[in-house]
This record gives C-alpha cells, sequence and structure tokens, in this order.
C-alpha cells in the first residue's frame, strides 16, 4: 500500500505541477495579448470585426488615394522626383543594379520596375521621357498608397495578438486617419512602403510572445528584413523581435528551442534583406561607403539652413503631436505607464524601448525631418489604443454596453483630428498646384528668348516634357555661370547642394542680372523662407531679396494660402506637406519679379489675349 500511495501522490503532484505552469504561461500570454481571451475562441473569426476593419481599410485607401495626382505630370517633391521612379525606369532594360545607389535601399524600387514592366512593359520608359508621364506617376503612387493602406491592416493583426482585437481595431483607425501616413501615401517615396513590412514583423513578434511557434519566428524575421531593404531605419523593429524571444526563453524548457530560432530568424532577416537589395553583397564596399555617407550627411549640425527646433528629440515628440495627433501621442505615454503599472513587462519591453531608442538615437542627429518619424508611429498607435481600452475597461468595470459606448466615444476622439487634416490634405492636393500656375503664367506673358533667372523650387526630375522643362531645372545645375534656353544658374565653377543655395546669394547677383538681360525673376517660399527662417547664418542672401524687390516689379504672385495671405512661414515639413488648414493649394508662394533697368530697360512683359482670372 505504502509504494501505490507514493505512485499516486507522484501523479498527483506532477498533474499539479501541470496545471500551474499551464496557468502560469496563460497569464504570460494574456500579459502580451493585454488580457483579452485566451484559446481557440480567441482566434476565431469574428464577423463584427471584420466588417469594421473593412470600413477602416475602405478609409484608409480612400484617404491615401484622394490628390495623390497632385502637380503631375511634374513631381515637385525633390525627393519623390530623384530617387526610386527614376531608378525603377533605369532598371527596365535588365540591369537590377541601382546605379551604384544606396543612400535609400531599393526594395521599393524594385517593386516599382516589376509593375511598371507589368502594366506598360516597353513602352515604360518612354512614357516617362514623354511629355505626360501621368501614368507612371499614379501608378508609383497608388502602390504607395495600397502598401500603406496594406500596413493598417498588419497593424490590426499585430495589435489582437499583442493584446486584442479592440486594441487592434483601435490602433489601426489611428493609422489609417493619421496624417503623415495618408500625405505619404500619397507620394512614391518609400516611408508609407516601409510601414507594411514594420507591421508584418509587429505581428510576428507578437506571435513569438503568444504561441512561440516556429512560423512566427520565420514572419517576425521576414519582415524585419523587408523593412531595413524598404528604408534603413525601419530595422528597429528588431527590438521586439528580440523582447518576445527573451520572453519565451524566460519559460523553462523553452531555452533550447529560442537559441535554435532565434538565430534562425536573424538569418531569414538577412536573406530578406539581401534578396531585395542584393547588389548590398554584390558591391558590397559602395554600398558601406554611401551608407556611413548616409549617416555622416544625417549628422550633419549646420547641414539644413531653417531648421526650426534646436533639438531634434524635441522635434520629433512635436511631429507625434501633429503626424498622429495630440491624443494620441499623449495616450501612447499614458499607456507606456500602464504597462507598468500592470506589470505587463515584457509588453514594455518590446514597444516602448524601441520608441524611445528610436526618437533619441534620430532626434541627435543634426537633421531631422517628421516624416522619418514614420517606422515608430505603428508603436505610437498600438500603446495609445491600450491606455483607452484599458481606461475604458476600468471606468466601465463590468459593464458591456457602458464599456463598449465609452470605447467608441474614446476612438473617435483619438480620430478626430488625424481625419480632419488628412481630409484638408486630400482636398488641397487635389487642386492645381502654385508652381503649375506660375508656369502656365510665365508660358503667356513671358517671350520665347527671354532670358530668366529661376530658383530651385522644382526638382530636375530627369524626364523633359516640354520646351519649359529647363527653367524648372535649376536643382542640381548650378555649375555653370550661363545655361542653355537663357537660364542663369547662380555660382559657377563648384556644385551647390540644395540646402547650400541661399548661400550663393547676395545682392551682387542682381546687378548681374541687369547687366546681361536676365529680366525675369522667380523666387518661392520655399527657398526664401530659409534665408528668413535664419537670418544670421545667410545675411547676404537676406539683402539679396530686399534687392530684388527694389529692383523690380512684382508682376505676378500665386499664394497657396487662403484669400490674400501672402505669408507663409517656413517649417521643412509644413512648408512641403501642406499641414495647416491655411493652405488651400499645394506649392510654395511663388513670386514673379520684372526687372527694370540695365539691359531690361526694353524689355516689357506680353500682354495676353484672353483675360483670365485673377489667382
Amino acid at each position: 500500500m505504502t509504494g501505490a500511495w507514493r505512485r499516486w501522490d507522484l501523479r498527483q503532484r506532477a498533474n499539479a505541477w501541470r496545471r500551474w505552469d499551464f496557468r502560469r504561461r496563460a497569464n504570460a500570454r494574456r500579459r502580451w495579448r493585454g488580457g483579452g481571451a485566451d484559446g481557440e475562441a480567441d482566434r476565431r473569426f469574428d464577423p463584427r470585426y471584420g466588417a469594421a476593419v473593412a470600413v477602416v481599410l475602405a478609409v484608409a485607401l480612400g484617404l491615401r488615394l484622394w490628390g495623390d495626382g497632385s502637380g503631375l505630370p511634374w513631381a515637385y517633391n525633390v525627393d519623390e522626383a530623384q530617387h526610386f521612379v527614376p531608378f525603377a525606369i533605369g532598371m527596365l532594360h535588365g540591369n537590377l543594379n541601382p546605379g551604384g545607389y544606396f543612400a535609400n535601399p531599393p526594395a521599393y524600387t524594385y517593386l516599382l520596375a516589376g509593375i511598371f514592366k507589368l502594366a506598360f512593359g516597353s513602352r515604360a520608359a518612354q512614357i516617362y521621357r514623354s511629355g505626360d508621364s501621368t501614368q507612371i506617376w499614379v501608378a508609383a503612387r497608388v502602390a504607395s498608397a495600397v502598401l500603406g493602406t496594406l500596413a493598417v491592416w498588419l497593424l490590426y493583426l499585430a495589435g489582437a495578438r499583442l493584446f486584442d482585437r479592440r486594441t487592434g481595431l483601435i490602433a489601426c483607425a489611428v493609422m489609417a486617419v493619421a496624417f503623415l501616413p495618408v500625405f505619404y501615401g500619397k507620394l512614391a517615396l518609400n516611408d508609407s512602403p516601409v510601414l507594411a513590412p514594420v507591421c508584418l514583423s509587429l505581428w510576428g513578434s507578437a506571435g513569438i510572445a503568444r504561441f512561440g511557434r516556429k512560423r512566427d519566428f520565420a514572419i517576425a524575421g521576414l519582415g524585419l528584413g523587408l523593412a531595413a531593404a524598404t528604408k534603413y531605419t525601419g530595422g528597429i523593429v528588431v527590438a521586439p523581435l528580440l523582447a518576445a524571444a527573451l520572453s519565451r526563453a524566460a519559460e523553462p524548457g523553452r531555452r533550447r528551442f529560442v537559441a535554435l530560432w532565434l538565430p534562425l530568424a536573424g538569418l531569414i532577416a538577412l536573406a530578406a534583406f539581401v534578396a531585395a537589395n542584393p547588389y548590398s553583397v554584390v558591391d558590397f564596399h559602395r554600398f558601406v561607403n554611401q551608407l556611413a555617407q548616409q549617416s555622416s550627411e544625417s549628422g550633419e549640425v549646420n547641414g539644413k539652413l531653417g531648421l526650426t527646433h534646436g533639438s531634434g528629440v524635441f522635434y520629433y515628440l512635436w511631429s507625434l503631436s501633429w503626424g498622429v495627433g495630440w491624443l494620441p501621442a499623449g495616450a501612447a505615454a499614458l499607456g507606456a505607464v500602464a504597462l507598468l503599472v500592470r506589470r505587463w513587462w515584457w509588453t514594455f519591453a518590446a514597444l516602448v524601448p524601441a520608441l524611445l531608442g528610436y526618437l533619441a538615437f534620430m532626434g541627435f542627429q543634426g537633421r531631422y525631418f517628421g516624416r522619418w518619424v514614420m517606422p515608430v508611429i505603428p508603436l505610437v498607435c498600438l500603446l495609445c489604443a491600450f491606455a483607452v481600452v484599458s481606461l475604458t475597461d476600468f471606468a466601465a468595470r463590468g459593464h458591456g454596453r457602458v464599456a463598449a459606448a465609452l470605447l467608441a466615444i474614446a476612438a473617435a476622439a483619438l480620430c478626430v483630428q488625424g481625419a480632419y487634416y488628412s481630409v484638408h490634405s486630400g482636398i488641397v492636393n487635389s487642386r492645381a498646384d502654385t508652381r503649375a500656375i506660375a508656369r502656365t503664367w510665365l508660358i503667356e506673358h513671358v517671350p520665347a528668348r527671354a532670358r530668366l533667372v529661376i530658383e530651385p523650387i522644382v526638382p530636375k526630375s530627369g524626364k523633359p516634357p516640354d520646351n519649359w522643362t529647363a527653367p524648372w531645372s535649376a536643382l542640381t545645375d548650378l555649375l555653370t555661370h550661363r545655361g542653355p534656353r537663357g537660364i542663369l544658374y547662380v555660382l559657377a565653377g563648384r556644385p551647390v547642394k540644395l540646402e547650400d543655395y541661399e548661400r550663393t546669394l547676395s545682392p551682387a547677383l542682381v546687378s548681374l542680372y541687369l547687366r546681361d538681360g536676365y529680366c525675369w525673376v522667380v523666387t518661392g517660399s520655399s527657398e526664401e523662407g530659409r534665408a528668413l527662417a535664419d537670418p544670421k547664418a545667410v545675411p547676404k542672401a537676406v539683402a539679396y531679396y530686399r534687392a530684388l524687390a527694389k529692383a523690380g516689379k512684382r508682376v505676378l504672385s500665386v499664394s497657396p494660402l487662403a484669400g490674400a495671405r501672402t505669408e507663409v512661414p517656413f517649417n521643412f515639413d509644413w512648408s512641403f506637406d501642406y499641414y495647416p488648414a491655411d493652405y488651400v493649394r499645394p506649392g510654395p508662394l511663388v513670386t514673379v519679379y520684372h526687372l527694370h533697368g540695365g539691359a531690361c530697360t526694353q524689355s516689357r512683359p506680353r500682354q495676353r489675349k484672353h483675360p483670365r482670372r485673377k489667382h
């Protein structure tokens, strides 16, 4: 009897330990998900959430496609015009080398090349270099919008795994209408596409913490590699991946499994990065050099004239206040505190250090722009959604209908700022650009052989749409004193970067214009504003604009603001994404001066044949 009793006692103890271990693991998983229901019931398809997510995705795609034809057939955004689309067109002849250009990773460029090949075939390059390349730019921008919308769906999946479906739904709704993701979803840049692999990796990392399956490690690694191959800073999702793996390794009997699959996830990430950026290995020396050069340029303290904040960290925090919204940004901070209060240590370790570390690293660089905060916006959305769900659950205290009503009100409050400014962005970008209006006026009023001086307010896109391309190409051609087709370039003898343009200006140039018969001068607030934002740095540029106004007559002023307002305060983000509600159309304030005196004495504007409305 004694031996039987001992065997029975051992079985009872073993079963009790198994039950305790099961409950402990279940509690650990709940801490990752925000306390949602465990088991198969939480994984079944719920038509209510399915319908809600479908509505959110439709809104997200509609906001990103609204106004995506802004400026076409000219791409007025300098980064859009000079980076991904031109390189994708160059790859259509079979050479997949991005021309030795690695300042931006080429995953999005390869995707565009494939889209162009499928959609236009051998005609893609011809269309791009024709007088109307609208089809090419629309295809590239639609790809950006679709990938941004895909990111919204993947964020819902990540939030549902990490917390619960309510949190995932609110998080994806906030990102669906947030201004920065919406605006850059309208442009053929990698800022919106990178969100898709970022959220894919977050989904995989949440699966590692909740289920610990092999496929979750593979998904997290795949998303990490593709994110870094789309935009280098997208590699920040390595932090949630490591935190999720460590949470699994902390469980008894799982260390060997994690020790095997965490390196495998790293290998999958490396393979995905190389597959989307193969010439980083083939041309490794140039890849490393350009990566180091890009890092050094970002760290140049005096590299950008007109920066409006002395600290990059505060600038990024400020950018979140309008790029996502004041309420979501504040709720994200509360969400981080709530994770600590409720002792969800691993969830905190997955989200908060990645967010704070990214802001600190990017903030200590010499240059900072609002769109550079995009890779961590999904983390902000998850944290703010968790805060709202936690607060409403606490306030409702088990009353389901009350909790649902409070949650709906709180979710609407989180989305209202982003929705308002995203709708405003769609309206603004659907209207004619100020530079297009000025170009039309120049064609009608300036004699064909007249000499012009035009500031670099429009980038050189590499395609000649018509005979008026040259006046709009003074970005990279500041090398010669006098260019073709009567265009005066400001500085001779050495290359000049766009950010150094104001440093080349002085009042003596106005005398040079008058002497050589350059009687028409076109300026833009996106350039003049840099000088006025920091007059002590470029006093000669400030004096140049004063001398220009004194020596010439303002014959045209096209303002992007409502009414007769002409003051456009310079900000590197708002001057190019038109966030303030005062904007009614895209573009800078464009001013055309007609100089008098010197060789310009006999020059007169050409009279238009038919009256036109005043802009």
